[in-house]
C-alpha cells in the first residue's frame, strides 16, 4: 500500500470523529475553512465528485473506513448518478446508528420550498445533523457550519487533534548531562510524545527549558512539562505538554499559527493519502464487476484503463 502507512498507524489515522462535506459549492464553502475548524478542534473534510471514483462509492469508502463520521450533502450540487431526496434516504435507512447525516443547501427565497426540503429530510428521513441553509456571502457560512458542528459534538472525545509525525520529526535539549536527542511520534496543540536514545535523566512534572523540536521541517523553542511515561513496543514513551512564557499550557502565540498549519498538514495529508488509496481500491472494483452501461448510471466518466 504505497504511502499509505499501515497497522497502528493507520489507526491512529482512523481514529476519531471527522466531518466530511460532500460535493459542496467551493464559492460556499471553501477549503481554506478547513485548517480554522481543526483550530477549533474539528476534522474536517471535503469530498467533491470526479471521473475516476463515483461519489457513492467515495461515501461507502468513507463509511467502512472512517466509523465515527458526520456527513453533510450539498443538496444543490447536480452528481451524476444521485438524486439526494432518495440517496440520502437509502443512506440513513441503512446505516442509521452508524453514521450521523446533515444537509446543506443554498438558502431559499420561497419560504414554503425551505419548509418542505426541511421537513422531508428533518422528519420524512430522520436525518440527525440538520437542514444548514448557506448563505450568498461565504464568509457567513464559516460561523453558521461551526454552530452545526458544535451542537452534533463534531470534536467527538478530543480535545485536540494529534498529528502522527514521521521520522523527520525530532526533539533534542540539553541537561547537566549533555544532549538529549529522540523522535518525535506525534504532536497536538497541546501535547508531543517523543522516544529518546537514551534513558531520560529528569523526573514526571519536571520542566525542560529550551526544547529544539523539528516537526516534519518547522523549526521552534519551546519549555514543555514531562506528564506521563510509559512502555510502549520496549521503549519508554514520553508525554510532554507545552508550556509558554505566560505560564500556561500551550506554545508561544507567535508560534501556534505555524504549528496549527504544520498539524492541519500531517493531519489531512495521511488521511488523503489512505483515502486515495481506498478510493482507487473502490474503482477498480466497480470495473471489475460492472457493465459500461452500469458504470455510467453509477457515475463513471472514465472509461480508461486501470493498466
Amino acid at each position: 500500500m504505497a504511502n499509505v502507512e499501515k497497522g497502528e498507524t493507520q489507526e491512529l489515522i482512523i481514529e476519531g470523529r471527522k466531518t466530511f462535506f460532500i460535493s459542496p459549492d467551493p464559492s460556499l464553502l471553501p477549503e481554506t475553512y478547513l485548517e480554522d475548524y481543526m483550530a477549533r478542534g474539528y476534522e474536517t473534510y471535503i469530498i467533491g465528485d470526479d471521473r475516476y471514483c463515483p461519489l457513492k462509492a467515495k461515501v461507502e469508502v468513507i463509511i467502512e473506513t472512517f466509523t465515527d463520521s458526520i456527513l453533510f450533502f450539498y443538496v444543490d450540487s447536480q452528481v451524476k448518478g444521485v438524486k439526494w431526496e432518495k440517496y440520502i434516504k437509502e443512506l440513513q435507512q441503512k446505516y442509521m446508528g452508524r453514521i450521523l447525516i446533515g444537509v446543506l443547501y443554498l438558502k431559499r427565497q420561497n419560504e414554503e420550498e425551505k419548509k418542505n426540503l426541511e421537513k422531508y429530510y428533518l422528519f420524512d428521513v430522520g436525518i440527525q445533523c440538520g437542514c444548514i441553509a448557506l448563505e450568498y456571502q461565504k464568509n457567513k457560512n464559516f460561523a453558521l457550519i461551526d454552530k452545526v458542528m458544535f451542537a452534533n459534538q463534531a470534536c467527538g472525545r478530543r480535545k485536540n487533534i494529534r498529528a502522527i509525525c514521521d521520522t523527520r520529526s525530532r526533539v533534542s535539549f540539553i541537561t547537566k548531562r549533555g544532549q538529549v536527542k529522540g523522535s518525535v511520534l506525534d504532536v497536538s496543540m497541546s501535547h508531543f510524545s517523543c522516544i529518546f536514545d537514551k534513558t531520560l535523566d529528569i523526573k514526571l512534572y519536571e520542566k525542560v527549558e529550551k526544547m529544539l523540536l523539528n516537526l516534519n521541517g518547522l523549526h521552534f523553542a519551546t519549555d514543555a512539562i514531562l506528564v506521563m511515561q510509559r512502555p510502549k513496543n520496549g521503549v519508554t514513551l514520553n508525554v510532554f505538554v507545552f508550556s509558554n512564557s505566560m505560564g500556561q499550557q500551550g506554545v508561544e502565540s507567535d508560534i501556534q499559527p505555524r504549528l496549527l498549519e504544520r498539524i492541519y498538514q500531517l493531519t489531512s495529508d495521511k488521511a488523503k493519502s489512505l483515502m486515495r488509496y481506498k478510493f482507487d481500491e473502490a474503482r477498480k472494483d466497480l470495473r471489475r464487476y460492472m457493465t459500461d452501461d452500469e458504470l455510467w448510471d453509477a457515475g463513471f466518466r472514465d472509461y480508461e484503463s486501470d493498466d
